[in-house]
């Protein structure tokens, strides 16, 4: 009776979480309702699931119960991964399209940049620091 008790507590949580979140995500919130109802109903009629499971082949009704939870974490599982790889491939296409904004430079500065690559090449080891800062202050630019 005791555990009657806080399982329909737990389960009335629930519900009031699935009709809150009702306008977010009416179909999540519709299943979520309908499974936590049909929780109650078997938590305080545990007979009615066995019978049940007796229609559908299992002996018992917690099995029956114990098997129809996997099965929803399952497809709840899928549902998160799938939607997690497509916010991971929208994320990629966003920062491959802040890359190219990024990364585009007129053909002035690549070829000036060229030219002073050369230059440095043919001064003295003391001048790089100061040809590689103008090389930095040019593509700035």
């Amino acid at each position: 009776m005791i555990a009657q008790f806080i399982f329909s507590i737990l389960l009335a949580g629930v519900l009031l979480y699935a009709w809150a979140e009702y306008r977010r995500s009416p179909v999540v919130a519709l299943m979520t309702l309908a499974i936590a109802s049909a929780g109650l109903y078997f938590v305080w009629l545990p007979d009615h699931s066995t019978r049940l499971a007796e229609l559908v082949g299992i002996g018992r009704g917690v099995d029956l119960i114990l098997y129809t939870w996997v099965c929803i974490s399952l497809i709840v599982l899928l549902n998160l991964h799938l939607k997690l790889r497509t916010q991971m491939e929208l994320i990629t296409t966003l920062a491959q399209k802040v890359a190219l904004a990024d990364a585009s430079r007129p053909a002035e500065i690549v070829d000036s940049s060229v030219a002073t690559e050369s230059n440095v090449a043919s001064r003295p080891a003391a001048a790089e620091p100061q040809a590689a800062g103008l090389q930095l202050s040019e593509r700035r630019a």
